[in-house]
């Protein structure tokens, strides 16, 4: 009986983690250099962004990511598949998080069978920059472990200190509810293959060219 029922309990516990278990085949590493002309610093306070895919049929978390703003802004997207041309990701850091590009990975994660959740909390300066070179320091990050490496990440840092360190992608979004979040969600109604997103994704840059007559 208890063999069926740890069973039974991981099979619960990989259910609610497919999200984070599926990278896209064509993810490759951005170089240094890359990554150096993609920074992109942001004028508003420190923060830490919780992102939580939820299942919108079941309502069980999905998938977890963070977004960092220190001296630059990033999203930690552990084992995520937001990876395409004009996308700088190393590591599973997604660099140069300009307003557009923060709605695009908001967008991408929302879609008919899911929804985002997204928690902020203001920290100090030196708490937001431990968590940046904590997130590019823990190097690329296995399949259905992104709660995991988040929380851990997140317990790490002065104040958090409380943070579970846990598989469950709610119980770290109830966890930044306590601590007095922001919170924010984000309801689509595209189809559930949001590969079709990056298909269709233009990089800023290429927004940006000046048009020719």
């Amino acid at each position: 009986m208890k063999t069926l029922l740890r069973l039974c309990t991981a099979l619960a516990v990989m259910a609610t983690l497919t999200a984070c278990s599926i990278r896209n085949p064509v993810e490759t590493n951005s170089s240094d250099a890359e990554v150096a002309q993609a920074r992109y610093v942001h004028s508003g306070p420190p923060r830490l962004t919780l992102y939580t895919m939820i299942s919108n049929s079941s309502g069980a978390g999905a998938h977890t990511s963070l977004m960092i703003n220190g001296s630059q802004r990033v999203a930690f997207d552990p084992a995520g598949s937001f990876r395409t041309g004009g996308i700088v990701a190393k590591n599973d850091v997604v660099y140069g998080m300009s307003p557009y590009l923060v709605d695009q990975y908001t967008r991408y994660h929302a879609r008919e069978t899911y929804h985002v959740v997204l928690q902020s909390v203001d920290v100090s300066p030196q708490v937001a920059e431990m968590a940046l070179r904590k997130a590019q320091s823990t190097g690329p990050v296995l399949e259905a472990q992104c709660a995991y490496t988040t929380s851990s990440i997140i317990a790490s840092l002065p104040g958090f200190e409380g943070a579970p360190v846990t598989y469950s992608p709610l119980k770290l979004s109830e966890y930044f509810a306590k601590k007095g979040a922001s919170y924010d969600r984000l309801f689509e109604q595209d189809g559930d293959d949001n590969s079709r997103v990056l298909k269709a994704f233009i990089p800023e840059y290429e927004l940006n060219k000046p048009k020719v007559n």
